[in-house]
């Protein structure tokens, strides 16, 4: 195209253009001087092409002056030809690693200070690279991350879009909504003492798209959340927001399962295996103790409640109760196989640290010794059948460790070996690094519908307000009994241990809604305050529906293999909530606030 600057990118020469005259643009990546003899790394987001400047070579119309000022990141047009390089000097980690450009003509677009770091400094602190976030971006592998990310939303869109979904935006400036976390707000000039609030997602209006008939309902939608952050979270970040109308569960496990079987082959060109296991939240609880379980080890949670429910032991003893319905409280643990050696008293200390952190009283250690003999602080309280059925039952040999948490709550229990789980493979080194290994997709369904509060003493919504019960419990609602019972039409996705989204069935028959407001403690009066104009809007008719969303940025972080969000977003803030870059949040001006009718007191630390 004759409007351009360059006839090729930095990362298309092959040797089929040998001979070529050709025009190439990008950033001056490094420069080495042999002699007389120039050669610079040309760079620019496609690759990386080597130039050289030969103020001896025939054709050369560049000033050799002007050669010798290049430094790293100047930017710089070339005109030249296209050759092979000497033999014995060809570069094959780079795709243009067998030619070179011999240089004729020489412009320097632009100049550059010297950087605060180099480019390919991966040694460079985070602080420094958000600072200097468009240097950081220069890089070959974040521009790789945005690449794919890109892709992603681009095959996101062609999978929904072929399934008859419209793409449709939302307002940015909206009403404040309980939603959980706090909300960002905005005062509103025209309508002084009020304010606008930045969405924390769509929920409410992709469902009132529904009750307008859209039926088939996308956005990839910018959301905002001011809570604590940490490797995983920003303040504002991206979801992809999925509704749709006259469906069941089945249609959305299908979609999706469709959608992160193109990304990964068409990113990666790896196959994905459909349909993908399911487990309930409780069967989650039960065997991984959390309810994103990861699944590529084993270390299985393992009820020990049977042997010792008679135990003297004390702490086993006030643990468990044997009901009709199961057992009230929890014995499990955690048996490692062939590796007690590997585990130190100092280790096994930590580990009790981290079930403490999580909720349980203690961690009971026991390690099978040759003979079959059990080494434990506790074994003195154990009776001869209970070791005999502990050994047989778990078929425990030499050198195995297991690992026993006890609590009158089994969540506790399950919470702290989820921890423990985790805190054990790592030592073991049986997660594979970020990017490698297997891919294991599972979903998590049938989440409990509400959550008790003890320090409340009343139940929350476990997903929000509008969430469908099963259609085995709704009589419980509609009754109010065993509301623990409950299961909510609730699911999240879920890779190698991370949500990637989660979404439900929603409410859309008056006397449910109203069932579970009840259950939720809240009045006709106290939900029509809060949510009037979406429940006026669910009364003029609403279809069965259903959605889900998925965290684009973490999918994005997956699909990249890297770890922190940050690593995938163009400019990311700080655990704080800055930009370094800009400086944001900063003050602004007094005639700004007046004129807003607004004034600021400093909140004491």
């Amino acid at each position: 195209m004759t409007f351009l600057l360059r006839t090729h990118s930095c990362g298309e020469l092959s040797q089929s253009e040998v001979g070529k005259s050709v025009k190439l643009c990008g950033w001056v990546n490094t420069r080495r001087d042999h002699g007389g003899v120039i050669f610079i790394d040309l760079r620019d987001r496609y690759g990386m092409t080597q130039v050289v400047f030969d103020a001896n070579a025939s054709e050369s119309r560049f000033d050799s002056n002007l050669s010798h000022r290049l430094r790293n990141e100047f930017v710089i047009q070339v005109e030249g030809v296209v050759r092979d390089r000497p033999e014995g000097m060809e570069n094959a980690s780079r795709s243009t690693g067998k030619i070179e450009v011999l240089v004729q003509d020489l412009v320097i677009l632009s100049e550059s200070k010297t950087p605060p770091f180099m480019v390919d400094d991966e040694a460079v602190t985070e602080t420094l690279r958000l600072k200097y976030r468009y240097l950081d971006l220069r890089r070959p592998s974040l521009q790789r991350h945005l690449k794919i990310r890109h892709e992603l939303m681009q095959i996101t869109r062609d999978v929904l879009n072929e399934n008859q979904f419209l793409e449709i935006e939302t307002p940015i400036l909206y009403k404040s909504t309980p939603e959980g976390a706090r909300d960002f707000i905005v005062p509103s000039r025209l309508n002084p003492g009020e304010f606008y609030a930045l969405p924390q997602s769509p929920q409410t209006l992709k469902q009132l798209l529904m009750v307008a008939g859209m039926d088939r309902y996308y956005q990839i939608a910018r959301c905002f959340r001011d809570e604590d952050l940490r490797a995983e979270r920003q303040p504002e970040f991206s979801q992809i927001d999925i509704e749709a109308s006259f469906i069941k569960e089945e249609f959305i496990f299908d979609l999706m399962e469709k959608m992160m079987a193109r990304i990964w082959k068409e990113v990666h060109g790896v196959e994905v295996s459909t349909p993908f296991p399911r487990l309930s939240y409780q069967e989650a609880m039960e065997r991984y103790g959390s309810d994103k379980p990861d699944t590529r080890f084993e270390l299985e949670i393992e009820s020990f409640s049977s042997i010792f429910e008679n135990s003297e032991f004390q702490v086993f003893k006030n643990a468990v109760s044997k009901t009709d319905q199961g057992y009230l409280g929890s014995i499990s643990g955690i048996c490692v196989r062939d590796r007690a050696s590997s585990f130190s008293r100092k280790d096994l200390d930590q580990l009790t640290q981290t079930v403490t952190t999580h909720g349980a009283k203690g961690l009971l250690w026991i390690k099978v010794q040759e003979g079959v003999e059990l080494q434990s602080p506790a074994a003195k309280f154990f009776s001869d059948a209970e070791k005999k059925a502990l050994l047989k039952q778990f078929n425990l040999k030499p050198n195995d460790l297991v690992l026993i948490v006890a609590d009158s709550k089994s969540k506790t229990v399950y919470q702290s070996l989820g921890a423990l789980r985790l805190e054990v493979a790592r030592k073991l080194n049986l997660i594979p690094k970020e990017g490698e290994g297997p891919l294991h997709f599972l979903w998590v369904c049938d989440f409990p519908l509400l959550e008790y509060d003890d320090k409340d003493g009343r139940y929350y919504a476990a997903h929000h307000p509008f969430t469908l019960a099963h259609e085995d419990d709704l009589e419980l609602l509609k009754a109010g009994k065993d509301l623990n019972q409950i299961r909510a039409k609730a699911y999240d996705l879920v890779l190698n241990g991370v949500e990637l989204g989660g979404g439900s069935l929603r409410i859309y028959q008056e006397e449910i809604q109203a069932a579970m407001f009840k259950a939720l403690g809240m009045s006709l009066e106290q939900a029509k305050e809060q949510f009037g104009f979406f429940l006026e809007g669910l009364s003029y008719g609403t279809p069965p529906h259903g959605g889900i969303a998925l965290g684009l940025d973490r999918l994005a972080a997956l699909v990249c293999g890297v770890g922190p969000i940050r690593d995938v977003m163009a400019f990311p803030k700080t655990q704080k909530g800055q930009c370094l870059m800009s400086g944001t949040p900063s003050k602004v001006a007094a005639e700004q606030l007046a004129e807003l009718g607004l004034s600021v007191s400093r909140r004491k630390t």
